[in-house]
């Protein structure tokens, strides 16, 4: 990021959320992201993941400036570059676990058995092989994040944005989740930015930042 600025309308004002953001993320480095609430945290992580467009600034991932794609070439960087891992899980209901990774690598352009192989291949990652067919609502909180990240990491992205990826789990639960992460930046060199108000899985971070004020805050 270079002089990544945002802000948004306040009634007849602007309220400035982001201050002219510089930052570099190597290939693996794990960041975390802490400040209070309302502080632009997950506004930051949706101009990252192409979701939002930043009002001024460069935001360039895997070589690609983001503030630049549209269309095809927009979904084609969500579709294979950023992995997205939210606190609410963001499981498709109606459909089962292993149908909710099927519908990433449909995308894919594969042949609908590889989707099924490889869609059982990441539920054996995480440990819910047998979970395979039940939909989001018979899984634990727990389940149903591991469900999530097998998601997000199904065409191997170069990043992962996690949004409070452990809020809504006790902390076993949490813990191992978080392993699940770290394990896939050990093994395919993944960034990963991480918000979380968990002070020791932020502690867990090669590179520590605290958002305040619009501005990075290196800790």
């Amino acid at each position: 990021m270079r002089g990544l600025e945002h802000s948004y309308r306040v009634g007849s004002g602007h309220l400035r959320v982001l201050a002219g953001l510089n930052l570099d993320v190597r290939a693996g480095e794990y960041v975390s992201l802490t400040g209070p609430s309302g502080a632009g945290k997950t506004t930051l992580l949706s101009i990252l993941g192409a979701l939002e467009p930043p009002a001024s600034g460069a935001v360039v991932v895997g070589g690609q400036d983001v503030a630049t794609l549209t269309g095809d070439r927009l979904a084609e960087f969500r579709r294979t570059t950023v992995g997205f891992v939210f606190q609410h899980f963001g499981l498709m209901p109606a459909l089962t676990a292993i149908e909710n990774i099927e519908l990433v690598l449909s995308l894919s352009g594969a042949p609908r058995k590889a989707h099924r192989e490889r869609a059982m291949s990441l539920l054996q990652s995480v440990g819910l092989e047998d979970r395979a067919d039940h939909l989001p609502r018979a899984l634990s909180g727990g389940e149903r994040q591991r469900v999530a990240i097998a998601r997000a990491t199904a065409n191997l992205p170069g990043l992962i944005l996690a949004d409070e990826p452990t809020g809504n789990l006790d902390p076993e639960a949490g813990d191992r989740v978080f392993h699940l992460l770290e394990g896939l930046r050990s093994s395919h060199a993944t960034s990963l930015i991480v918000v979380t108000h968990n002070a020791a899985i932020a502690a867990r971070a090669d590179t520590r930042y605290r958002l305040v004020d619009g501005r990075l805050v290196r800790e």
